[in-house]
Protein backbone atom coordinates (compact mmCIF):
# COMPACT_ATOMS: atom_id res chain seq x y z
CA UNK A 1 0.00 0.00 0.00
CA UNK A 2 1.47 3.34 -1.08
CA UNK A 3 1.32 5.89 1.73
CA UNK A 4 1.54 9.66 1.94
CA UNK A 5 4.03 11.37 4.24
CA UNK A 6 1.18 12.11 6.67
CA UNK A 7 0.09 8.45 6.73
CA UNK A 8 3.65 7.36 7.47
CA UNK A 9 3.92 9.87 10.30
CA UNK A 10 0.50 8.93 11.68
CA UNK A 11 1.33 5.22 11.68
CA UNK A 12 3.65 5.80 14.63
CA UNK A 13 1.01 7.66 16.67
CA UNK A 14 0.17 5.82 19.89
CA UNK A 15 -3.43 6.55 20.87
CA UNK A 16 -3.98 7.76 24.39
CA UNK A 17 -6.49 5.86 26.51
CA UNK A 18 -7.94 5.71 30.05
CA UNK A 19 -5.47 4.74 32.75
CA UNK A 20 -7.84 2.03 33.96
CA UNK A 21 -7.44 0.12 30.68
CA UNK A 22 -3.68 -0.15 31.08
CA UNK A 23 -3.83 -2.67 33.90
CA UNK A 24 -6.08 -5.31 35.37
CA UNK A 25 -9.70 -4.25 35.82
CA UNK A 26 -12.68 -5.13 37.93
CA UNK A 27 -16.19 -4.51 36.61
CA UNK A 28 -18.36 -2.48 38.95
CA UNK A 29 -22.09 -2.92 38.38
CA UNK A 30 -24.63 -0.14 38.98
CA UNK A 31 -28.35 -0.49 39.54
CA UNK A 32 -30.78 -2.13 37.13
CA UNK A 33 -31.83 -0.03 34.13
CA UNK A 34 -34.94 0.37 32.02
CA UNK A 35 -35.49 1.38 28.41
CA UNK A 36 -35.74 4.98 27.21
CA UNK A 37 -39.43 4.46 26.48
CA UNK A 38 -42.16 1.83 26.06
CA UNK A 39 -40.72 -0.17 28.96
CA UNK A 40 -43.24 -3.02 28.95
CA UNK A 41 -42.98 -3.62 25.20
CA UNK A 42 -39.16 -3.52 25.21
CA UNK A 43 -39.00 -5.83 28.24
CA UNK A 44 -41.21 -8.39 26.47
CA UNK A 45 -39.08 -8.27 23.34
CA UNK A 46 -35.76 -8.57 25.22
CA UNK A 47 -36.47 -10.71 28.31
CA UNK A 48 -32.92 -12.13 28.49
CA UNK A 49 -30.95 -8.88 28.35
CA UNK A 50 -33.41 -6.27 29.65
CA UNK A 51 -32.69 -4.35 32.85
CA UNK A 52 -28.94 -4.98 32.92
CA UNK A 53 -26.87 -2.55 35.04
CA UNK A 54 -24.53 0.17 33.77
CA UNK A 55 -20.91 -1.00 34.11
CA UNK A 56 -17.81 0.93 35.17
CA UNK A 57 -14.26 -0.40 35.01
CA UNK A 58 -12.14 0.12 38.12
CA UNK A 59 -8.48 -0.71 38.59
CA UNK A 60 -7.67 -4.03 40.25
CA UNK A 61 -4.48 -5.75 41.31
CA UNK A 62 -2.61 -8.05 38.98
CA UNK A 63 -2.17 -8.17 35.23
CA UNK A 64 -5.01 -8.57 32.71
CA UNK A 65 -5.25 -11.97 31.17
CA UNK A 66 -7.41 -14.96 30.30
CA UNK A 67 -6.67 -18.62 30.87
CA UNK A 68 -7.72 -19.53 27.34
CA UNK A 69 -7.54 -17.59 24.08
CA UNK A 70 -10.75 -16.16 22.65
CA UNK A 71 -11.77 -15.69 19.02
CA UNK A 72 -13.70 -12.50 18.26
CA UNK A 73 -15.57 -11.35 15.15
CA UNK A 74 -16.06 -7.73 14.10
CA UNK A 75 -18.51 -6.04 11.73
CA UNK A 76 -18.46 -2.49 10.37
CA UNK A 77 -22.06 -1.52 9.72
CA UNK A 78 -23.62 1.48 8.00
CA UNK A 79 -21.92 4.60 6.68
CA UNK A 80 -18.25 5.26 7.27
CA UNK A 81 -17.05 7.38 10.19
CA UNK A 82 -13.47 8.47 10.95
CA UNK A 83 -11.80 6.24 13.51
CA UNK A 84 -13.37 2.87 12.69
CA UNK A 85 -9.97 1.33 12.02
CA UNK A 86 -8.79 2.38 15.46
CA UNK A 87 -11.78 0.68 17.09
CA UNK A 88 -10.70 -2.55 15.40
CA UNK A 89 -7.08 -1.95 16.44
CA UNK A 90 -8.24 -1.45 20.04
CA UNK A 91 -10.19 -4.72 19.97
CA UNK A 92 -7.20 -6.55 18.50
CA UNK A 93 -4.69 -5.17 21.00
CA UNK A 94 -7.10 -5.83 23.86
CA UNK A 95 -7.77 -9.49 23.10
CA UNK A 96 -4.09 -10.11 22.32
CA UNK A 97 -3.15 -8.66 25.67
CA UNK A 98 -5.68 -10.93 27.35
CA UNK A 99 -4.15 -13.94 25.58
CA UNK A 100 -1.51 -13.91 22.87
CA UNK A 101 -3.25 -16.67 20.91
CA UNK A 102 -6.60 -14.87 20.67
CA UNK A 103 -7.73 -14.21 17.09
CA UNK A 104 -9.79 -11.52 15.40
CA UNK A 105 -11.94 -12.11 12.31
CA UNK A 106 -13.49 -9.34 10.21
CA UNK A 107 -16.69 -9.98 8.26
CA UNK A 108 -16.54 -8.50 4.77
CA UNK A 109 -18.84 -5.64 3.66
CA UNK A 110 -20.87 -5.41 6.81
CA UNK A 111 -23.56 -7.71 8.24
CA UNK A 112 -23.93 -9.50 4.90
CA UNK A 113 -20.43 -10.92 5.46
CA UNK A 114 -21.73 -12.71 8.57
CA UNK A 115 -24.75 -14.10 6.72
CA UNK A 116 -22.80 -15.10 3.60
CA UNK A 117 -19.76 -16.41 5.54
CA UNK A 118 -17.36 -13.95 3.94
CA UNK A 119 -14.54 -13.04 6.29
CA UNK A 120 -10.81 -12.71 6.80
CA UNK A 121 -8.55 -13.04 9.80
CA UNK A 122 -7.15 -9.68 10.89
CA UNK A 123 -3.53 -10.30 11.77
CA UNK A 124 -1.07 -7.89 13.33
CA UNK A 125 0.43 -7.01 9.94
CA UNK A 126 -2.98 -6.07 8.55
CA UNK A 127 -3.99 -4.09 11.63
CA UNK A 128 -0.72 -2.11 11.57
CA UNK A 129 -1.43 -0.97 8.00
CA UNK A 130 -4.65 0.73 9.10
CA UNK A 131 -3.88 2.30 12.48
CA UNK A 132 -4.93 5.97 12.70
CA UNK A 133 -6.33 5.98 9.16
CA UNK A 134 -9.78 6.99 7.94
CA UNK A 135 -12.34 4.90 6.10
CA UNK A 136 -13.67 1.40 6.64
CA UNK A 137 -11.67 -0.25 3.86
CA UNK A 138 -9.93 -2.77 6.12
CA UNK A 139 -13.03 -4.99 5.74
CA UNK A 140 -15.60 -2.68 4.14
CA UNK A 141 -19.07 -1.88 5.41
CA UNK A 142 -22.69 -2.47 4.43
CA UNK A 143 -26.27 -1.70 5.38
CA UNK A 144 -27.80 -5.17 5.48
CA UNK A 145 -30.18 -5.38 8.44
CA UNK A 146 -29.81 -8.28 10.87
CA UNK A 147 -33.42 -8.94 11.86
CA UNK A 148 -34.57 -12.46 10.98
CA UNK A 149 -34.07 -15.84 12.66
CA UNK A 150 -32.77 -17.24 9.37
CA UNK A 151 -30.04 -14.58 9.27
CA UNK A 152 -29.11 -15.18 12.91
CA UNK A 153 -28.89 -18.93 12.43
CA UNK A 154 -26.87 -18.57 9.23
CA UNK A 155 -24.45 -16.26 11.02
CA UNK A 156 -24.20 -18.66 13.94
CA UNK A 157 -22.98 -21.39 11.60
CA UNK A 158 -19.80 -19.49 10.71
CA UNK A 159 -19.34 -18.24 14.26
CA UNK A 160 -19.35 -21.84 15.49
CA UNK A 161 -17.09 -22.98 12.67
CA UNK A 162 -14.48 -20.33 13.56
CA UNK A 163 -15.05 -20.84 17.30
CA UNK A 164 -15.94 -17.17 17.63
CA UNK A 165 -17.23 -16.52 21.14
CA UNK A 166 -17.98 -12.80 20.77
CA UNK A 167 -19.10 -10.48 18.01
CA UNK A 168 -18.52 -6.70 18.01
CA UNK A 169 -20.86 -4.64 15.82
CA UNK A 170 -19.55 -1.15 15.08
CA UNK A 171 -22.39 1.06 13.90
CA UNK A 172 -25.03 3.71 14.50
CA UNK A 173 -28.41 3.54 16.18
CA UNK A 174 -29.96 1.11 13.68
CA UNK A 175 -26.86 -1.11 13.63
CA UNK A 176 -26.72 -1.24 17.40
CA UNK A 177 -30.44 -1.99 17.47
CA UNK A 178 -29.58 -5.00 15.32
CA UNK A 179 -26.80 -5.88 17.76
CA UNK A 180 -29.34 -5.81 20.59
CA UNK A 181 -31.76 -8.08 18.72
CA UNK A 182 -28.92 -10.47 17.88
CA UNK A 183 -27.67 -10.51 21.49
CA UNK A 184 -31.17 -11.35 22.73
CA UNK A 185 -31.58 -14.20 20.25
CA UNK A 186 -28.19 -15.79 20.91
CA UNK A 187 -28.77 -15.51 24.64
CA UNK A 188 -32.25 -17.06 24.34
CA UNK A 189 -30.87 -20.18 22.63
CA UNK A 190 -27.69 -20.37 24.74
CA UNK A 191 -25.58 -20.01 21.62
CA UNK A 192 -22.50 -19.11 23.64
CA UNK A 193 -21.85 -15.96 21.57
CA UNK A 194 -21.61 -12.53 23.19
CA UNK A 195 -22.62 -9.43 21.21
CA UNK A 196 -21.10 -6.01 21.95
CA UNK A 197 -21.85 -2.71 20.17
CA UNK A 198 -19.71 0.39 19.54
CA UNK A 199 -21.32 3.84 18.96
CA UNK A 200 -20.56 5.15 15.48
CA UNK A 201 -22.17 7.92 13.45
CA UNK A 202 -20.90 11.26 12.26
CA UNK A 203 -24.43 12.64 12.70
CA UNK A 204 -23.90 12.69 16.48
CA UNK A 205 -27.42 11.41 17.24
CA UNK A 206 -26.31 8.31 19.17
CA UNK A 207 -25.54 9.61 22.65
CA UNK A 208 -26.72 9.95 26.24
CA UNK A 209 -25.06 10.47 29.64
CA UNK A 210 -22.95 7.31 29.25
CA UNK A 211 -22.29 7.73 25.51
CA UNK A 212 -21.02 11.32 25.38
CA UNK A 213 -20.54 11.28 21.64
CA UNK A 214 -20.52 8.87 18.74
CA UNK A 215 -17.16 8.40 17.09
CA UNK A 216 -16.42 10.23 13.87
CA UNK A 217 -18.50 13.28 14.83
CA UNK A 218 -15.44 15.21 15.99
CA UNK A 219 -13.44 14.61 12.80
CA UNK A 220 -16.32 15.13 10.38
CA UNK A 221 -17.30 18.44 11.98
CA UNK A 222 -13.70 19.64 11.84
CA UNK A 223 -13.47 18.70 8.15
CA UNK A 224 -16.75 20.44 7.31
CA UNK A 225 -15.81 23.47 9.42
CA UNK A 226 -12.53 23.81 7.55
CA UNK A 227 -14.45 23.82 4.25
CA UNK A 228 -17.06 26.27 5.57
CA UNK A 229 -14.29 28.53 6.88
CA UNK A 230 -12.64 28.45 3.47
CA UNK A 231 -15.94 29.41 1.84
CA UNK A 232 -16.46 32.20 4.38
CA UNK A 233 -13.03 33.62 3.61
CA UNK A 234 -13.76 33.51 -0.12
CA UNK A 235 -17.19 34.98 0.55
CA UNK A 236 -15.69 37.84 2.52
CA UNK A 237 -13.15 38.40 -0.25
CA UNK A 238 -15.45 38.53 -3.29
CA UNK A 239 -18.44 39.97 -1.35
CA UNK A 240 -21.06 39.02 -3.94
CA UNK A 241 -22.45 35.55 -3.17
CA UNK A 242 -24.73 33.93 -0.65
CA UNK A 243 -23.52 30.38 -0.01
CA UNK A 244 -26.22 27.83 0.91
CA UNK A 245 -24.32 24.98 2.59
CA UNK A 246 -26.10 21.71 3.41
CA UNK A 247 -24.32 19.41 5.86
CA UNK A 248 -24.93 15.83 6.99
CA UNK A 249 -27.52 15.09 9.66
CA UNK A 250 -30.76 13.48 8.53
CA UNK A 251 -32.37 13.05 11.95
CA UNK A 252 -30.60 15.65 14.08
CA UNK A 253 -28.84 18.98 13.56
CA UNK A 254 -25.77 18.28 15.70
CA UNK A 255 -23.35 18.73 12.78
CA UNK A 256 -24.96 21.99 11.65
CA UNK A 257 -24.86 23.33 15.21
CA UNK A 258 -21.24 22.29 15.82
CA UNK A 259 -20.10 23.77 12.49
CA UNK A 260 -21.90 27.00 13.37
CA UNK A 261 -20.13 27.14 16.74
CA UNK A 262 -16.81 26.66 14.96
CA UNK A 263 -17.31 29.09 12.05
CA UNK A 264 -19.96 31.73 13.01
CA UNK A 265 -22.04 31.74 9.79
CA UNK A 266 -24.62 34.46 9.16
CA UNK A 267 -27.45 31.93 9.33
CA UNK A 268 -27.72 28.38 10.64
CA UNK A 269 -31.04 26.57 10.61
CA UNK A 270 -31.62 24.04 13.41
CA UNK A 271 -34.28 21.49 12.44
CA UNK A 272 -35.36 20.80 16.01
CA UNK A 273 -36.13 24.50 16.54
CA UNK A 274 -38.15 24.63 13.32
CA UNK A 275 -40.25 21.72 14.55
CA UNK A 276 -40.69 23.22 18.03
CA UNK A 277 -41.81 26.57 16.57
CA UNK A 278 -44.03 24.76 14.03
CA UNK A 279 -42.59 26.85 11.24
CA UNK A 280 -43.70 26.31 7.66
CA UNK A 281 -41.41 26.33 4.66
CA UNK A 282 -42.55 29.90 4.00
CA UNK A 283 -41.59 30.89 7.56
CA UNK A 284 -38.02 29.62 7.00
CA UNK A 285 -37.80 31.47 3.67
CA UNK A 286 -39.06 34.68 5.30
CA UNK A 287 -36.47 34.35 8.09
CA UNK A 288 -33.56 33.85 5.68
CA UNK A 289 -34.73 36.61 3.32
CA UNK A 290 -35.07 39.00 6.25
CA UNK A 291 -31.45 38.56 7.29
CA UNK A 292 -30.28 38.91 3.67
CA UNK A 293 -32.26 42.14 3.37
CA UNK A 294 -30.83 43.51 6.64
CA UNK A 295 -27.27 42.85 5.49
CA UNK A 296 -28.03 44.41 2.11
CA UNK A 297 -28.97 47.66 3.86
CA UNK A 298 -25.34 47.78 5.06
CA UNK A 299 -24.07 47.06 1.56
CA UNK A 300 -23.28 43.44 2.48
CA UNK A 301 -24.71 41.38 -0.36
CA UNK A 302 -22.99 38.20 0.72
CA UNK A 303 -23.09 35.61 3.47
CA UNK A 304 -23.13 31.96 4.50
CA UNK A 305 -26.07 29.76 5.48
CA UNK A 306 -25.75 26.29 7.06
CA UNK A 307 -28.66 23.91 6.49
CA UNK A 308 -29.00 20.43 8.08
CA UNK A 309 -29.58 17.58 5.67
CA UNK A 310 -32.84 16.45 7.29
CA UNK A 311 -34.47 19.87 7.63
CA UNK A 312 -37.40 19.13 5.37
CA UNK A 313 -38.55 16.25 7.62
CA UNK A 314 -38.79 18.62 10.61
CA UNK A 315 -41.18 21.08 8.97
CA UNK A 316 -44.40 19.88 10.66
CA UNK A 317 -46.66 19.96 7.59
CA UNK A 318 -44.08 18.26 5.36
CA UNK A 319 -43.23 15.78 8.13
CA UNK A 320 -46.85 14.60 8.12
CA UNK A 321 -46.71 14.35 4.35
CA UNK A 322 -43.51 12.27 4.46
CA UNK A 323 -44.95 9.95 7.12
CA UNK A 324 -47.95 9.24 4.88
CA UNK A 325 -45.69 8.83 1.87
CA UNK A 326 -43.51 6.34 3.78
CA UNK A 327 -46.57 4.28 4.70
CA UNK A 328 -47.81 4.47 1.13
CA UNK A 329 -44.53 3.23 -0.35
CA UNK A 330 -44.19 0.55 2.34
CA UNK A 331 -47.40 -1.06 1.11
CA UNK A 332 -47.81 0.09 -2.51
CA UNK A 333 -44.33 0.46 -4.02
CA UNK A 334 -44.85 -2.35 -6.55
CA UNK A 335 -48.11 -0.83 -7.72
CA UNK A 336 -46.51 2.64 -7.92
CA UNK A 337 -43.64 1.33 -10.06
CA UNK A 338 -46.13 0.20 -12.71
CA UNK A 339 -47.40 3.76 -13.19
CA UNK A 340 -45.91 5.81 -16.03
CA UNK A 341 -43.43 8.41 -14.83
CA UNK A 342 -45.44 11.23 -16.36
CA UNK A 343 -48.44 10.16 -14.30
CA UNK A 344 -46.70 9.26 -11.00
CA UNK A 345 -47.17 12.65 -9.34
CA UNK A 346 -50.92 12.68 -10.03
CA UNK A 347 -51.14 9.06 -8.89
CA UNK A 348 -49.48 9.88 -5.55
CA UNK A 349 -51.77 12.89 -5.06
CA UNK A 350 -54.81 10.66 -5.62
CA UNK A 351 -53.67 8.30 -2.85
CA UNK A 352 -52.94 10.92 -0.17
CA UNK A 353 -55.25 12.51 2.36
CA UNK A 354 -56.71 15.85 1.16
CA UNK A 355 -54.41 17.88 3.44
CA UNK A 356 -51.21 16.11 2.37
CA UNK A 357 -52.31 15.96 -1.27
CA UNK A 358 -52.58 19.76 -1.28
CA UNK A 359 -49.09 20.16 0.19
CA UNK A 360 -47.54 17.64 -2.20
CA UNK A 361 -49.18 19.35 -5.20
CA UNK A 362 -47.73 22.70 -4.08
CA UNK A 363 -44.12 21.48 -4.07
CA UNK A 364 -41.77 22.20 -6.97
CA UNK A 365 -41.66 19.33 -9.44
CA UNK A 366 -38.04 18.50 -8.62
CA UNK A 367 -38.66 18.24 -4.86
CA UNK A 368 -41.85 16.22 -5.37
CA UNK A 369 -39.89 13.68 -7.43
CA UNK A 370 -37.15 13.50 -4.80
CA UNK A 371 -39.74 12.72 -2.10
CA UNK A 372 -40.90 9.79 -4.22
CA UNK A 373 -37.46 8.19 -4.59
CA UNK A 374 -36.84 4.66 -3.28
CA UNK A 375 -36.72 4.47 0.51
CA UNK A 376 -33.61 3.46 2.44
CA UNK A 377 -33.39 -0.01 4.08
CA UNK A 378 -35.25 1.36 7.12
CA UNK A 379 -38.19 2.66 5.09
CA UNK A 380 -37.18 6.34 5.34
CA UNK A 381 -37.06 8.94 2.61
CA UNK A 382 -33.49 9.54 1.40
CA UNK A 383 -33.16 13.14 2.55
CA UNK A 384 -29.61 13.43 1.21
CA UNK A 385 -31.16 13.22 -2.27
CA UNK A 386 -33.45 16.18 -1.59
CA UNK A 387 -31.67 19.35 -2.66
CA UNK A 388 -32.97 21.48 0.19
CA UNK A 389 -30.25 24.07 -0.29
CA UNK A 390 -31.42 24.72 -3.87
CA UNK A 391 -35.08 24.71 -2.87
CA UNK A 392 -34.47 27.33 -0.20
CA UNK A 393 -32.27 29.56 -2.37
CA UNK A 394 -34.89 29.52 -5.17
CA UNK A 395 -37.70 30.36 -2.78
CA UNK A 396 -35.61 33.07 -1.08
CA UNK A 397 -34.80 34.53 -4.50
CA UNK A 398 -38.52 34.72 -5.33
CA UNK A 399 -39.26 36.34 -1.97
CA UNK A 400 -36.56 38.96 -2.52
CA UNK A 401 -37.94 39.65 -6.02
CA UNK A 402 -41.34 40.29 -4.44
CA UNK A 403 -39.78 42.66 -1.92
CA UNK A 404 -37.87 44.43 -4.72
CA UNK A 405 -41.12 45.07 -6.57
CA UNK A 406 -42.64 46.36 -3.33
CA UNK A 407 -39.64 48.63 -2.69
CA UNK A 408 -38.60 46.70 0.44
CA UNK A 409 -35.31 45.33 -0.92
CA UNK A 410 -32.65 47.04 -2.97
CA UNK A 411 -29.78 44.57 -2.71
CA UNK A 412 -28.31 42.02 -5.08
CA UNK A 413 -28.76 38.29 -4.53
CA UNK A 414 -26.67 35.53 -6.12
CA UNK A 415 -26.63 32.02 -4.63
CA UNK A 416 -24.07 29.22 -4.71
CA UNK A 417 -24.92 25.74 -3.40
CA UNK A 418 -22.82 23.15 -1.53
CA UNK A 419 -23.48 19.78 0.11
CA UNK A 420 -20.81 18.42 2.45
CA UNK A 421 -21.27 14.72 3.09
CA UNK A 422 -18.74 12.23 1.76
CA UNK A 423 -15.98 14.80 2.30
CA UNK A 424 -15.99 14.02 6.03
CA UNK A 425 -17.05 10.39 6.36
CA UNK A 426 -13.70 8.75 5.70
CA UNK A 427 -11.29 11.49 6.76
CA UNK A 428 -8.18 10.63 8.74
CA UNK A 429 -9.36 10.76 12.37
CA UNK A 430 -8.49 13.70 14.58
CA UNK A 431 -6.41 12.98 17.66
CA UNK A 432 -9.61 12.99 19.68
CA UNK A 433 -11.28 10.38 17.46
CA UNK A 434 -8.08 8.32 17.16
CA UNK A 435 -7.85 8.17 20.97
CA UNK A 436 -11.59 7.77 21.60
CA UNK A 437 -12.03 5.01 19.01
CA UNK A 438 -9.03 3.03 20.21
CA UNK A 439 -10.37 3.28 23.77
CA UNK A 440 -13.82 2.11 22.63
CA UNK A 441 -12.31 -0.95 20.94
CA UNK A 442 -10.16 -1.77 23.95
CA UNK A 443 -13.20 -1.34 26.21
CA UNK A 444 -15.17 -3.75 24.02
CA UNK A 445 -12.44 -6.37 24.49
CA UNK A 446 -12.68 -5.98 28.28
CA UNK A 447 -16.47 -6.35 28.17
CA UNK A 448 -15.93 -9.57 26.27
CA UNK A 449 -13.41 -10.74 28.87
CA UNK A 450 -16.03 -9.98 31.54
CA UNK A 451 -18.54 -12.25 29.83
CA UNK A 452 -20.96 -9.44 28.98
CA UNK A 453 -23.48 -9.37 26.12
CA UNK A 454 -26.07 -6.87 24.95
CA UNK A 455 -23.81 -3.98 25.96
CA UNK A 456 -22.40 -0.97 24.12
CA UNK A 457 -18.84 0.11 24.90
CA UNK A 458 -18.82 3.41 26.79
CA UNK A 459 -15.96 5.88 27.26
CA UNK A 460 -16.80 9.18 28.94
CA UNK A 461 -15.36 12.23 30.73
CA UNK A 462 -13.62 12.86 27.40
CA UNK A 463 -13.12 16.59 27.86
CA UNK A 464 -10.52 15.65 30.49
CA UNK A 465 -7.04 14.32 29.60
CA UNK A 466 -7.33 10.81 28.15
CA UNK A 467 -5.80 9.05 31.15
CA UNK A 468 -8.77 10.32 33.21
CA UNK A 469 -11.41 9.02 30.84
CA UNK A 470 -13.93 6.56 32.34
CA UNK A 471 -14.52 3.23 30.59
CA UNK A 472 -17.34 0.74 30.94
CA UNK A 473 -20.53 -0.43 29.27
CA UNK A 474 -24.17 0.56 28.86
CA UNK A 475 -27.01 -1.91 28.20
CA UNK A 476 -28.28 -1.33 24.68
CA UNK A 477 -31.88 -1.92 25.82
CA UNK A 478 -31.51 1.19 28.02
CA UNK A 479 -31.44 3.33 24.86
CA UNK A 480 -34.42 1.75 23.11
CA UNK A 481 -38.07 2.59 22.49
CA UNK A 482 -40.74 1.67 19.95
CA UNK A 483 -41.02 3.63 16.69
CA UNK A 484 -42.91 3.25 13.44
CA UNK A 485 -40.66 1.91 10.67
CA UNK A 486 -41.84 0.81 7.21
CA UNK A 487 -45.42 0.93 8.44
CA UNK A 488 -44.81 -1.21 11.54
CA UNK A 489 -43.93 -0.53 15.19
CA UNK A 490 -40.39 -1.76 15.87
CA UNK A 491 -37.86 -1.55 18.72
CA UNK A 492 -35.12 0.95 17.90
CA UNK A 493 -32.54 3.06 19.71
CA UNK A 494 -34.02 6.49 20.36
CA UNK A 495 -32.16 9.15 18.41
CA UNK A 496 -30.58 11.96 20.42
CA UNK A 497 -31.72 15.26 18.92
CA UNK A 498 -30.40 18.76 19.58
CA UNK A 499 -31.75 19.86 22.97
CA UNK A 500 -33.12 23.38 22.69
CA UNK A 501 -32.53 23.89 26.42
CA UNK A 502 -29.01 22.45 26.24
CA UNK A 503 -25.91 24.62 26.65
CA UNK A 504 -24.68 24.32 23.01
CA UNK A 505 -27.93 25.56 21.48
CA UNK A 506 -28.43 28.22 24.14
CA UNK A 507 -24.97 29.63 23.41
CA UNK A 508 -25.65 29.55 19.66
CA UNK A 509 -28.99 31.29 20.21
CA UNK A 510 -27.29 34.03 22.23
CA UNK A 511 -24.82 34.75 19.41
CA UNK A 512 -26.69 34.21 16.15
CA UNK A 513 -28.20 37.72 16.05
CA UNK A 514 -24.70 39.18 16.11
CA UNK A 515 -23.41 36.70 13.52
CA UNK A 516 -26.37 37.52 11.23
CA UNK A 517 -25.51 41.20 10.93
CA UNK A 518 -21.76 41.26 11.52
CA UNK A 519 -19.23 39.41 9.43
CA UNK A 520 -17.70 37.62 12.41
CA UNK A 521 -16.38 34.58 10.52
CA UNK A 522 -13.96 32.12 12.09
CA UNK A 523 -11.57 30.16 9.87
CA UNK A 524 -10.70 26.89 11.70
CA UNK A 525 -8.21 25.64 9.10
CA UNK A 526 -7.28 21.96 8.60
CA UNK A 527 -7.16 19.34 11.35
CA UNK A 528 -3.84 19.44 13.20
CA UNK A 529 -2.27 16.16 14.32
CA UNK A 530 1.04 17.40 15.72
CA UNK A 531 1.65 20.32 18.02
CA UNK A 532 0.26 21.92 21.21
CA UNK A 533 -2.56 20.08 23.00
CA UNK A 534 -4.86 23.09 22.74
CA UNK A 535 -4.53 22.92 18.96
CA UNK A 536 -4.47 19.15 18.38
CA UNK A 537 -6.50 17.41 21.08
CA UNK A 538 -9.53 19.62 21.66
CA UNK A 539 -12.93 17.89 21.52
CA UNK A 540 -15.91 19.53 19.84
CA UNK A 541 -17.30 22.78 21.15
CA UNK A 542 -20.62 20.97 21.59
CA UNK A 543 -19.06 18.48 23.99
CA UNK A 544 -17.17 21.15 25.90
CA UNK A 545 -20.33 23.20 26.37
CA UNK A 546 -22.31 20.13 27.41
CA UNK A 547 -19.68 19.19 29.97
CA UNK A 548 -19.21 22.68 31.34
CA UNK A 549 -22.73 23.96 30.86
CA UNK A 550 -21.40 27.51 30.48
CA UNK A 551 -20.40 29.88 27.73
CA UNK A 552 -16.81 29.14 26.83
CA UNK A 553 -14.53 32.14 26.33
CA UNK A 554 -12.79 30.56 23.32
CA UNK A 555 -16.07 30.58 21.39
Amino acid sequence: MTKSALQIARASYKPKMPEVLKGNIRIKEGTATESAGDQEEIKKLFPNIYGLPILDFVADEGQPGMKDPINVGVILSGGQAPGGHNVIAGIYDGIKRLHSESRLYGFILGPSGLINHEYKELTGDIIDEYRNTGGFDIIGSGRTKLETKEQFDKGLEILKKLDIRALVIIGGDDSNTNACVLAEYYQSINAGVQVIGCPKTIDGDLKNKQIETSFGFDTACKVYSELIGNIERDCNSSRKYWHFIKVMGRSASHIALECALQTHPNICIISEEIEAKKWSLDDIVEYIAGIIANRAEQGLNFGTIIIPEGLIEFIPAIKKLIEELNDFFAHSSDEFNLVRRSQQRDYIISKLSPENAKIYASLPEKVAKQLALDRDPHGNVQVSMIQTEELLSQMVGKKLDEWTNEGKYKGKFSAIHHFFGYEGRSAAPSNYDADYCYSLGYTASMLIAGGKTGYMASVRNTTAPADKWIAGGIPITMMMNMERRSGKMKPVIRKALVELEGAPFRYFKSQRGKWAIETDYVYPGPIQYFGPVEVCDQPTKTLQLEQKGIQMTFL
